[in-house]
């Protein structure tokens, strides 16, 4: 059953934790809510599982006030981002434990708790205590214990976010198969990462300050942000964001010539617009813009390179790890045919994927 919120709004002691929070939660879809830290999404989670009152605004299911229906009878499992299990039951009997208090016959119990540890991996550790686990193995339990009631409605408030890179890498994939298992369940799942909000989500609910600022499948949203405010949130690194003019076919920044016009922005007018450009969009080359090196990031398999230009900050993201200090003058080069291009407010003129005569974002 479909749960609706509709103008969702709560302020605490003068700063507005949700603002005019409006969505549509489908059952048997996945819908991923991404937003930096603060931004309202375990304020919202909360609200959804009755554990948080709003000042206003509608919340139904089925049509049905789901706000005035008490915590006990939503029909709600949550999944937090610290996984709680109790430290003196064992993995079989923290899974059993809502089934066991909703007065479920025992050999149901059994059933249910034995495919629902067969789900996530966890068959052979139903005999251990938490205490004898890893944390990703922790993590499972507290799925496997929301995912045994069958519940209508099930929220996960970043469950990998404490847990190490190479194990969300694991654990999100196998999780999309999970998730997508749930029926007519409503999943809905909080994260600050971009790629696990593309990589999990059928839709894409993008969140900043208490407030939904776009709504769509993974791919839409990536490859249309409404606003700067989305293009940033969305890429990791965020999108580079500079201000230039267009002007007789090219792209200034300040009195510096950037760029060409490319194919897709081609029938903008002359003007000041705020441009966006990847990370692996712009390249390290032996002759182009000179920039000046003010940061430099290792990870393993890539280097983000911050470089100034003109007084505007870019950074770059290329393969492997390379030999870069601080205060090197480097050439860079963009790449013109995956500017995106937004008006003085923000909002999206045009992206790479559309083609001129095509304005979006308005």
């Amino acid at each position: 059953m479909t749960l609706d919120a509709t103008d969702l709004s709560l302020t605490v002691d003068g700063v507005d934790h949700l603002k005019d929070v409006t969505a549509s939660f489908q059952p048997g879809r996945l819908h991923t809510v991404i937003g930096r830290t603060l931004a309202g999404k375990s304020t919202l989670l909360r609200v959804l599982a009755g554990l948080q009152r709003v000042d206003s605004g509608s919340l139904t299911r089925h049509g049905a006030d789901f706000l005035t229906t008490p915590v006990w009878r939503r029909d709600t499992a949550m999944v937090y981002q610290q996984f709680i299990n109790y430290p003196h039951l064992t993995v079989f009997d923290n899974v059993a434990f809502p089934l066991k208090r909703a007065g479920v016959a025992r050999d149901e119990i059994r059933r249910r708790v034995q495919e629902s540890l067969a789900r996530v991996g966890l068959t052979e550790f139903r005999r251990r205590r938490p205490s004898q686990l890893s944390g990703g193995q922790q993590q499972r339990v507290a799925l496997a214990r929301a995912l045994v009631r069958g519940a209508g409605i099930l929220l996960l408030d970043e469950p990998f976010a404490n847990l190490d890179y190479k194990l969300r890498e694991q654990l999100r994939e196998e999780f999309k198969t999970l998730f997508s298992d749930q029926g007519d369940a409503v999943v809905i799942y909080t994260t600050t990462e971009p790629a696990e909000a593309m990589m999990l989500g059928d839709v894409v609910l993008v969140m900043h300050e208490g407030r939904i600022i776009q709504t769509g499948p993974p791919g839409e949203v990536y490859d249309r942000p409404a606003t700067t405010t989305v293009a940033r949130i969305i890429n990791d690194p965020p999108m580079n964001i500079f201000t230039g003019r267009i002007a007789g076919g090219r792209i200034a920044v300040d009195d510096l010539q950037v760029t060409r016009v490319p194919a897709h922005l081609a029938d903008l007018p002359d003007g000041t617009y705020q441009f966006g450009l990847r990370a692996p969009d712009i390249a390290l080359a032996s002759a182009g813009l000179q920039a000046e090196v003010t940061f430099v990031e290792i990870s393993g398999s890539e280097t983000f390179v911050h470089l100034a230009l003109s007084g505007t900050g870019f950074v770059v993201q290329i393969d492997g790890v390379h030999d870069i200090a601080l205060g090197d003058r480097v050439s860079m080069r963009l790449r013109p045919e995956r500017l995106f291009a937004f008006d003085h407010s923000g909002a999206l003129v045009r992206s790479p994927s559309s083609g001129p005569g095509s304005p979006e974002g308005r």
